[in-house]
């Protein structure tokens, strides 16, 4: 009866862990979260061109070392509410790929399908 209930206690304890062990660290906001094989200029048309379709407003493009930041801002979608303010997302330039930082999710989906065309 004793072994009965340890054997209950270690299958309780295996599957409460389980879910935890499944979470991983996840992509908080500003972490690398698109690692692509892409040269810089690619990325930095196919960012523009799905900023564009979603309806946002492409300000500046600036270099910094060897990133690029790419500050947008949401259009007023016909709604004459006004623009969005400035936000920024940054394409870091490494040896061979891309990685994109600060990209809303909605974004990255959508460039992440242009780039892997």
């Amino acid at each position: 009866m004793t072994s009965q209930r340890v054997a209950l206690v270690l299958l309780g304890l295996a599957a409460a862990g389980a879910p935890l062990a499944a979470q991983g660290h996840g992509h908080g906001h500003g972490q690398g979260r698109g690692h692509y094989k892409s040269s810089p200029d690619h990325a930095l048309t196919v960012t523009r061109e799905v900023l564009v379709r979603q309806g946002y407003e492409v300000i500046r493009i600036e270099n910094a070392g060897t990133d690029q930041v790419v500050w947008y801002r949401r259009g007023n979608m016909g709604r004459g509410r006004g623009k969005g303010p400035p936000v920024k997302m940054i394409i870091r330039r490494e040896a061979d790929h891309v990685i994109f930082l600060n990209t809303p999710d909605a974004l990255l989906v959508d460039i992440d399908v242009r780039l892997r065309l």
